[in-house]
């Protein structure tokens, strides 16, 4: 079956409408704070497609990530109790709040940079960040090097290959996707 190839097609061709910078802007700040799909998935075709704007949309994707970060800071800050904890509550991650509460006390800002660079999700780190009432500005610095460093990065390299390194994915995207998809599977079956 051939589905990501259609995907990757449909994704690059979102990726040069007139309000994809809006759209990754959008997708970023919910990333950052609810929203499951990492931007990269956006960033990246827009940068390959597009090489001469990849760092504006690097640009738009730190700041609004951040953004969004502050939002997901204040959502756990002032509104933990009422809504978030009845979320994770609901979602069973107690143990995955509490392993984020263990690193935010045990490495500060540091995990911040981690969290803000790495594939963790971003988002459980800002919520906690506001739950436990970390330092803002600590906060706001970590994320702004970290996300930025992340998405300067895949423009960076998007941008180097360009519309040929599009054309050449195509290619192999079927096969890229599906192992993918294979090792995720490995992975959750490992985990459990």
């Amino acid at each position: 079956m051939k589905i990501f190839g259609w995907l990757y097609d449909k994704v690059l061709t979102w990726s040069q409408h007139r309000r994809a910078p809006a759209i990754l802007g959008w997708l970023s700040f919910a990333e950052a704070v609810i929203f499951p799909i990492p931007t990269d998935v956006m960033l990246a075709p827009m940068a390959m497609t597009q090489p001469k704007k990849a760092w504006y949309f690097a640009t738009i994707t730190t700041v609004t990530s951040v953004l969004g970060g502050i939002a997901g800071y204040l959502l756990g800050y002032i509104a933990f109790e009422p809504l978030v904890l009845p979320a994770i509550e609901w979602l069973g991650w107690q143990d995955k709040l509490a392993t984020v509460t263990d690193w935010f006390q045990a490495y500060g800002f540091w995990i911040i940079f981690i969290a803000g660079f790495s594939p963790l999700p971003y988002k459980l780190f800002t919520v906690t960040g506001g739950m436990l009432q970390v330092a803002l500005v600590p906060f706001i610095l970590g994320s702004l090097i970290s996300r930025g460093l992340r998405y300067f990065i895949v423009a960076g390299l998007m941008r180097t290959g360009g519309p040929a390194m599009a054309d050449k994915l195509r290619a192999y995207v079927d096969r890229i996707g599906w192992g993918m998809v294979i090792i995720a599977v490995i992975a959750y079956v490992w985990t459990r």
